[in-house]
């Protein structure tokens, strides 16, 4: 009789960049960053069943996305020869974020599946461990598997612990998709920011180098800011396309929110500074 695994549901949270610095370019092409990660208590839902047969499956299925691309599915593959028994496993993704809006959507749901599995499979990996085959992944990767805010550098993979307010926040989508390759690429990019001397004790003093260039390629960004500035000082979260504003109460994040133009999509969502997915886990046997 062939035994049937018990499906687990866990959070694949949104992230913001605060501020995003670019400080340098390194001779392989990639680009040193010193950038303020803060969690959402918002983001995808993805859940697990253990299978007997030795296949990944995961749904639905992301147009014009195969499935050896799909970030869920190359983050199971990496895992794969780290088991002890052949098992498989079912994923489903809940999709929430948009995709291409700078809010970490696929590098979460990606990191979700690495500590998810890493339980489910009976790996006994080391959160450094998962975070050093994350970073083949995507840059964003490893923060997620680490799960506490933080300022980062290099390419994103070095951590100093951070504790920025746990604000609300209104996050705006235009309605485009913004190239993250592009956007590096471009000849316009800032790449020569002074790295940041002693602690940081407010990061709205900070910006994003990313966000003039992006709101001058793509003006539904631009007008998405400029909506947003009539309620709170708003900014680029990564290189985008979502733009942020933070709200000391929920009641006015809402107000703000209700106010929405159609031609845009937004929610609500409270900053934290422990990833949602480190409290889920406990569930997992």
């Amino acid at each position: 009789m062939t035994r049937i695994y018990p499906i687990y549901t866990l959070p694949a949270p949104a992230k913001l960049n605060l501020f995003l610095h670019i400080t340098g370019r390194r001779h392989d092409g990639y680009h040193e960053l010193e950038t303020l990660f803060q969690f959402l208590d918002y983001g995808d839902e993805l859940s697990f069943q253990v299978l007997a047969d030795d296949v990944v499956e995961v749904t639905p299925e992301l147009p014009e996305v195969p499935l050896e691309s799909h970030l869920v599915y190359r983050a199971a593959q990496l895992l794969r020869p780290y088991r002890k028994q052949p098992q498989g496993v079912r994923i489903h993704v809940d999709k929430h974020l948009p995709m291409g809006g700078g809010v970490g959507g696929g590098s979460s749901n990606a990191a979700t599946t690495l500590l998810a599995l890493n339980r489910l499979w009976q790996l006994g990996l080391s959160t450094e461990e998962l975070a050093d085959l994350g970073l083949s992944l995507g840059a964003d990767v490893p923060i997620f598997v680490h799960g506490h805010a933080a300022l980062a550098r290099g390419v994103g993979e070095h951590f100093t612990p951070a504790f920025p307010e746990q604000a609300w926040y209104v996050v705006v989508h235009p309605g485009v998709h913004v190239s993250t390759a592009e956007i590096f690429q471009h000849p316009d990019l800032p790449r020569n920011t002074p790295p940041i001397q002693g602690p940081i004790e407010n990061w709205q003093s900070f910006h994003n180098d990313c966000e003039n260039l992006v709101c001058s390629v793509y003006p539904q960004v631009a007008s998405a800011r400029q909506w947003l500035l009539n309620y709170a000082p708003s900014r680029l979260t990564g290189t985008g396309a979502c733009v942020f504003a933070s709200f000391s109460t929920k009641t006015a994040a809402q107000q703000a929110l209700h106010a929405l133009p159609d031609s845009y999509r937004g929610f609500v969502a409270r900053g934290v500074n422990q990833s949602p997915v480190l409290s889920a886990l406990k569930q997992l046997p």
